[in-house]
């Protein structure tokens, strides 16, 4: 009977990510910086694997999707275009006794640090005013620090795609429908950022602005909703843990005609994935307007001239690596013991296969290079030979390695090695020669 992350319970995840080498709490020599996070080798590996899979998907295999990589710092003035200077905040408390700040509509829910058995609206302490605050970061461009030379961290990706509309329809030459898509870095200073990688005030999105001619949008809008919603299954992610949530009206961004969340459940709880979002043309005729550049679209095939709408898929990169990271995790039994595995799918395992020689003894070494050689450049690769064979095929399972390549002592006259398959633990003796081809076919076939 397999046995999953128990929900609620973080505690094995977060002990086998730092033992492991997944992801480091940020700057932990000096204490740490609350909510930032490094990843490490085995992190990095599985972030860039899902960003990978993410770009083929609409990249790659899509002939009406290309991409782009826009600049962080950006003129003061798209962001006024955008609404973000004016309406991109969150309304905040204070406490006057403690000074911890809050936002409003988590006043319910919040612990006072003073008086831990209550929340900030029972405790004794007096509360402040709400106050909007800002989420964007603010910082200078420049030697002198003053209101002229203020920029700010783009707190989405989006901006950089809409103003550069013009450039990449005139030296892409497409025609609608077609999409803009991006993976970047975004910054928003959280009040209550947490949940591990969740809620971060540094992130990654992985985010396409799809242009459409305006009648077609809705259809469009449930295309991607099912194109993004398959994405997650296709690379592992249990169906009863997903679900798809249409925003009420109330929730609506003010750009937003229509808009569905793609939700996982994490042991905390339902939280976003992704959201598709109809922003109308709101984007491109805000941009138009402040920076007096016609943004529109001319139909050569029916001679008319007009403002795309926008189909926005956005989701978070570290949000989906923590979803098939959490659903990957699986514990069985093994005798009177259990095994923790990794059941990652194969292009989004940090390691793809392990060569494992049966012991240190000179006499395997060169063979063992020579195949570390040979399959290095096909797969990610990793080599270990300290402690017993046992502990390391328990070591892959952990880090969640499809593969192991074990090397013996009849390796050097038969020629052959053993395959140690992850989820089965079915192990297979084949020639040296085949080993490339089978594991292509493995790898290729058995998901």
């Amino acid at each position: 009977m397999t046995r999953y992350l128990p929900y609620g319970d973080m505690e094995k995840l977060l002990s086998l990510s730092k033992r492991r080498g997944f992801v480091f709490q940020s700057s932990e020599v000096y204490g740490g910086l609350s909510s930032t996070w490094d990843y490490g080798p085995l992190g990095v590996e599985l972030k860039r694997n899902v960003k990978e899979a993410w770009w083929k998907s609409v990249v790659v295999s899509r002939e009406d999707v290309v991409g782009l990589d826009a600049a962080i710092l950006m003129q003061r003035q798209v962001w006024e275009a955008s609404g973000h200077l004016e309406n991109f905040s969150d309304p905040l408390v204070e406490c006057k006794n403690c000074h911890i700040r809050l936002r409003e509509d988590q006043m319910q829910t919040e612990i006072c640090p003073m008086e831990p058995s209550k929340n900030p609206e029972e405790c004794s302490g007096e509360l402040t005013d709400p106050m909007n605050f800002n989420l964007m970061f603010k910082t200078f461009q420049g030697p002198v620090e003053e209101t002229a030379s203020e920029i700010f961290l783009r707190p989405e990706t989006a901006q950089g795609i809409f103003v550069n509309f013009n450039n990449v329809l005139n030296s892409s030459r497409k025609k609608l429908p077609f999409g803009i898509a991006q993976i970047g870095k975004s910054f928003r200073n959280e009040i209550t950022p947490g949940n591990f990688t969740f809620r971060t005030r540094e992130f990654e999105q992985m985010e396409i602005e799809f242009f459409v001619t305006p009648g077609d949008d809705d259809e469009w809008l449930q295309s991607w909703l099912k194109e993004r919603y398959d994405w997650y299954l296709k690379y592992g992610i249990r169906e009863d843990n997903l679900r798809i949530r249409k925003h009420d009206d109330s929730e609506l961004a003010h750009y937003a005609k229509e808009t569905y969340d793609i939700e996982y459940r994490f042991p905390w709880g339902w939280g976003e994935l992704e959201g598709i979002a109809n922003r109308t043309d709101f984007d491109l005729k805000q941009h138009a307007q402040t920076s007096g550049t016609d943004i529109s679209y001319f139909d050569e095939a029916t001679k008319s001239r007009f403002v795309p709408y926008v189909i926005e898929p956005s989701g978070g990169v570290d949000r989906a690596t923590l979803a098939f990271w959490l659903d990957a995790y699986d514990e069985e039994p093994d005798g009177d013991s259990s095994r923790t595995v990794l059941k990652f799918h194969r292009l989004l395992a940090p390691v793809t296969v392990a060569i494992l020689p049966l012991s240190k003894n000179e006499k395997l070494a060169p063979l063992t290079k020579g195949i570390l050689d040979r399959l290095k450049f096909k797969f990610k690769c990793q080599y270990d030979d300290s402690q017993s064979i046992g502990r390391r095929y328990r070591r892959q399972d952990e880090i969640g390695t499809p593969f192991c390549v074990t090397i013996d002592f009849d390796s050097l006259e038969d020629d052959k090695v053993t395959i140690r398959e992850r989820d089965s633990m079915h192990q297979s003796r084949i020639p040296i020669s085949d080993l490339v081809s089978v594991l292509e076919d493995k790898l290729e076939h058995n998901w």
